[in-house]
C-alpha cells in the first residue's frame, strides 16, 4: 500500500517532541505507531484524565481523537505551504474505562485539497471499542 504522509521521513520521537509545550503532553497523550494509511496514538487513564466517578471524561477522549486527527492532517500536507485546524469533531463514547491506557487510532475516511475527515477509533487495554470520533480538518494556506 503506497503511504499517504507527504514525507516519510518522520519518527515516532518527532511526533512526541511536537507536542512537549502542548496540552497532549500534560494528558500524557504519546504518538505510538505510523503506518502507511493509519496513526496511533495512547493516553493513560489516570487523576488528569478521568471525571468524578473515576471514568475516562468524554472531553479526553475527544482531545485525544483531536489530537491525532489533526496531526494526521499535518503530516499529509505540504506544511511549507499550507496550515490545517480542525472544523468539526464528534464523538460516541460506548464504553467506560476506569484504568490503564486507551489507544487512539486515526484513519482517513476523505482527503481532499481543502478538507480532510479521520475515522478515529479509541480502544481500551483490552481492544474493546470505547469511542467512535469523526474529525473533520480543514486546509489552508499559509499567509
Amino acid at each position: 500500500m503506497k503511504a499517504i504522509w507527504h514525507s516519510l521521513d518522520v519518527s515516532l520521537d518527532q511526533l512526541n517532541e511536537i507536542g512537549r509545550p502542548t496540552m497532549a503532553a500534560y494528558l500524557g497523550m504519546e504518538f505510538t505507531e505510523i503506518g502507511p494509511d493509519y496513526l496511533k496514538m495512547m493516553m493513560p487513564v489516570d487523576h488528569r484524565t478521568i471525571q468524578p466517578y473515576g471514568l475516562l471524561h468524554g472531553g479526553a477522549s475527544v482531545a485525544l481523537a483531536e489530537t491525532i486527527g489533526s496531526m494526521a492532517s499535518a503530516l499529509i500536507i505540504d506544511q511549507e505551504k499550507q496550515i490545517c485546524v480542525g472544523m468539526e469533531i464528534n464523538a460516541n463514547h460506548v464504553r467506560g474505562v476506569k484504568e490503564g491506557y486507551v489507544h487512539a487510532t486515526a484513519k482517513p475516511v476523505h482527503i481532499g485539497s481543502t478538507s480532510h475527515v479521520w475515522d478515529i477509533r479509541i480502544t481500551d487495554d483490552q481492544h474493546r471499542l470505547v469511542c467512535i470520533s469523526r474529525l473533520t480538518v480543514a486546509v489552508l494556506a499559509k499567509r
